[in-house]
């Protein structure tokens, strides 16, 4: 069995590693392979230039195709798994296209794992973790009320005056800025065109209470039938967002106007000049820590009063080790390869998954990644 890993950005960098120095029989591709020789050269002369023809051409069934590619390449490689009975992992959300391929990768035996990095990925675990431990609680009762709130990320643990940093290309977030979200608010969805349309505060129960600006991304509300939420609970509230430093809003007041005024080609281009601006303006200095903050909450009510809420919290930033983005998007992702090699995950499209087994053991090995982990019991 071969893994074949494409894709050796940033992010992609430790999993890699981990893997490596574990002796899987490791394959890497990617577009430039000298880059691809600084980040594991030291571990592996398997190199490749990524072409998905020259991986058609050795892919053999059992290996696992490990997709750290853009997310237009996630759909082509899985289809190829299929053809060749092989497996598929990646950090990324699952599009339609890929849930579409589910009854084909049954059919075949073939695992496509997915939304198994940081968020999504490590919040999934949470959640699920969450709403195991409220239904096995005295407190639980049908009558109740939920709320489920999801924050996380990415900031610099140096503020600086834009209130945030760049890893990777800028293009990436002003893109997201543009797109709408759908969460639950007061009972009833709440869709918002842009999310700085629905900006609010979020005091996260780190060990000292700390403010973020937060605010909804995508459509949360699929999430709850991926949560194992009854369909019958009474749910309050459901997002699923972002977190940022408090003052980006103001920050970045400026960015938002005129992203709203652009249009067509030229709003394209206008955005990958601003996209260039930002990155010769504010990405991360060499060994400069990043910082990740990351909170899964769930709370049941009873008549307006609490009886039972939690909150995973966690608080990561770069070190020794690299940055704590990279860190907590491709660990579990090896994470994710090893359970597919061990067949812990049956055969079809799945996200992070809900078997207790695993994500016990892999919140585990995330307190390990984060410098701060830990389960606030509010109620207690």
């Amino acid at each position: 069995m071969t893994i074949h890993w494409c894709g050796t950005g940033l992010s992609a960098i430790p999993g890699l590693r981990r893997l490596l120095d574990a002796g899987h029989k490791i394959t890497v591709w990617n577009r430039t392979i000298e880059k691809a020789q600084e980040a594991v050269g030291d571990l592996t002369t398997d190199i490749h230039a990524f072409d998905i023809d020259a991986l058609d051409a050795v892919l053999e069934s059992g290996d696992i195709v490990v997709s750290m590619l853009p997310g237009d390449w996630h759909v082509p490689l899985a289809e190829l798994c299929i053809s060749k009975k092989a497996n598929f992992v990646s950090s990324s959300y699952i599009a339609p296209e890929m849930k579409a391929l589910d009854d084909k990768a049954r059919a075949a035996g073939v695992t496509l794992v997915n939304e198994m990095g940081l968020d999504p990925g490590i919040d999934h675990l949470m959640a699920h973790a969450l709403v195991a431990d409220y239904k096995a609680s005295d407190a639980y009762d049908m009558n109740n009320t939920i709320s489920f709130i999801g924050y996380c990320g990415g900031i610099p643990k140096n503020p600086n005056p834009f209130r945030y940093k760049f890893s990777w290309s800028p293009l990436g977030v002003l893109k997201a800025l543009r797109s709408p979200s759908r969460s639950i608010r007061n009972h009833a969805p709440l869709d918002v065109a842009r999310p700085w349309d629905a900006i609010s505060s979020y005091i996260a129960p780190l060990p000292t209470p700390e403010s973020f600006e937060v605010y909804p991304n995508r459509d949360s509300i699929p999430f709850m039938e991926d949560y194992k939420f009854d369909p019958d609970w009474t749910v309050k509230e459901f997002v699923r967002g972002t977190l940022r430093l408090n003052g980006w809003a103001e920050a970045w007041d400026a960015v938002f106007k005129e992203i709203e005024t652009l249009e067509g080609p030229e709003g394209e281009a206008r955005l990958k000049e601003m996209s260039d601006q930002f990155w010769d303006e504010n990405a991360y200095d060499e060994g400069e820590p990043d910082r990740v903050v990351l909170c899964v909450g769930l709370k049941a009510e009873r008549d307006g009063k609490e009886v039972w809420h939690k909150t995973y919290v966690m608080d990561a930033w770069g070190d020794e080790r690299g940055t704590a983005m990279a860190r907590l998007v491709s660990i579990p992702v090896s994470l994710a390869i090893e359970a597919v090699m061990k067949r812990q995950i049956p055969a079809g499209v799945h996200a992070a998954p809900s078997d207790p087994k695993l994500f016990n053991a892999w919140l585990e090995d995330v307190g390990i990644l984060a410098q701060h982990l830990q389960v606030v019991d509010h109620t207690a």
